[in-house]
């Protein structure tokens, strides 16, 4: 089942199968596209798995070994990308707390993400060579746009799964933090990036802007409410 919590402009995805160590069959991704679009209003979202083990284990083999044609598989990849592409292209931050293991597909759902914070315990790996496939869910790209052409063919190309201490050195994981206070530790980061003014820095950062455009976005912060509130706050202490 995937859910999905709303507070205070963050909203949060939990992938729990746990029977399933959070793979993902069809039914699971037909409940993640409604959660993505209950999350439409957020200002902020984060992608996790339940438990400890396993953040997403990729596709669930059992249940997608019942597509056989070439036609059906096409179907289901084409699905599970645009799942992935609407993830990275959520208006504002997109956190992928990684709580357990991001193994194959899981690591495709990792990368979608804008930032990934990781279990000082956790594995990351692209290693659908393990099953003579490659990645089909826009991971391969994304990885590359993370670490490297030259990296991202070494990672994918040989299966390798890294230790998240490695991962952050390669530029695939962003915070590392200890897994005895992970949960509140991801949440935290989440939470601070819930706010107008990280939406307006993923759009300039997304594509090269014109100055018109970053003026604009910093015109449109500079006369709202919360600004004129913090500012006050800033000036009256040197009062």
């Amino acid at each position: 089942m995937v859910e999905l919590e709303l507070e205070d402009g963050l909203a949060v995805i939990t992938i729990d199968r746990p029977h399933a160590r959070n793979a993902l069959d069809l039914g699971t991704m037909g409940e993640l596209e409604k959660a993505l679009d209950a999350a439409g209003g957020a200002s902020a979202l984060a992608v996790t798995g339940a438990g400890d083990r396993a953040f997403v284990s990729g596709g669930d083999l059992k249940e997608l070994s019942r597509l056989r044609t070439e036609a059906e598989v096409s179907g289901m990849a084409l699905r599970m990308r645009a799942l992935c592409d609407r993830i990275s292209a959520f208006p504002g931050p997109v956190v992928a707390a990684l709580n357990g293991h991001a193994l194959g597909g899981g690591a495709e759902v990792a990368v979608a993400a804008d930032i990934r914070v990781a279990a000082d315990d956790i594995r990351i790996g692209f290693n659908q060579t393990s099953l003579a496939i490659v990645p089909a869910w826009g991971g391969a790209e994304r990885l590359a746009r993370l670490v490297g052409p030259g990296r991202a063919l070494l990672l994918a190309g040989t299966g390798r799964v890294v230790g998240a201490a490695e991962a952050e050195r390669l530029g695939l994981v962003d915070l590392v933090l200890p897994r005895a206070g992970f949960g509140p530790g991801w949440r935290e980061v989440a939470r601070s990036l819930a706010t107008r003014q990280a939406g307006e820095i993923k759009a300039l950062t997304s594509r090269v802007r014109s100055p018109q455009e970053a003026a604009a976005a910093f015109a449109r912060l500079w006369v709202a409410e919360e600004h004129w509130e913090a500012a006050e706050k800033v000036m009256s202490r040197g009062r």
